[in-house]
């Protein structure tokens, strides 16, 4: 993909490109070094808490591919764990969702997310999709402590950003040369494997479908306060769920 066009659009880009180069990725490399520059330079640039990347595939968060630090990380996986939030809706709709104050969500959406994200200090979640044509690759979320709606220059540069992590996805080597997932992808769905083989022990436990399978994790999760992905594991180690929702250990 080239640089847009427009004066104004053309120097934003220019300004995210460079901004982006500078960036420490530390031990990472490839696609995923590229995206945890993104997420860092775009903190910096909005002057806001952080940023993560979230591959998403069918409506479905499939996994943080890169965050600006650990906390932005941890709400990244959110959405999967709550199956809720702005990234889903974002999603869907092919647009960003703007959420200025997570305490006055209209209509009471996203109760799970939105009381998570507020526990861990912050206050508001600014989604953006990546997408170009029909193909949607999942969102670039933005993370911000206080409560307040970005500025219009702010969004723009948001956009801006955005775009830059779809051509990355889009143009990157997303696999090695035997064929192989990027390293840095492959450990940010690592997690989804064992999420799914406890579902499937759920379902033939319980003889419901993996949707309901996944529902009853997920609400096992939040009423435990466990991550989702420590709750499949413990499954996987033994753990049973009942009919009547409550845990048992065979």
């Amino acid at each position: 993909m080239s640089a847009p066009h427009d004066a104004d659009a053309a120097a934003r880009y220019a300004k995210a490109r460079a901004q982006i180069a500078g960036e420490d990725a530390g031990e990472l490399d490839g696609v995923v070094g590229l995206l945890h520059r993104l997420c860092r330079s775009l903190t910096a640039n909005l002057d806001i808490t952080g940023a993560s990347v979230i591959l998403m595939s069918s409506g479905e968060s499939d996994g943080v591919a890169a965050a600006s630090d650990e906390r932005s990380r941890a709400l990244g996986e959110l959405p999967f764990s709550m199956g809720e939030g702005p990234c889903h809706d974002a999603y869907h709709a092919r647009r960003p969702v703007l959420t200025p104050d997570l305490r006055e969500v209209p209509g009471g959406r996203w109760p799970g997310y939105a009381s998570a994200a507020l526990s861990s200090g912050v206050h508001a979640v600014f989604a953006f999709p990546l997408h170009v044509g029909a193909a949607s690759f999942g969102i670039l979320d933005a993370y911000a402590e206080q409560s307040g709606s970005l500025s219009a220059e702010q969004e723009a540069m948001a956009l801006t950003f955005a775009q830059i992590a779809t051509e990355i996805l889009l143009d990157g080597d997303l696999t090695t040369p035997d064929g192989q997932l990027d390293p840095g992808l492959s450990t940010a769905l690592d997690g989804r494997a064992e999420i799914h083989q406890a579902q499937g022990m759920v379902v033939v436990d319980l003889g419901i479908d993996p949707a309901q399978a996944l529902a009853r994790m997920r609400a096992h999760a939040f009423a435990s306060g466990t991550p989702l992905i420590e709750l499949a594991r413990e499954i996987l180690d033994g753990l049973r769920l009942r009919d009547d929702d409550g845990l048992n250990l065979d």
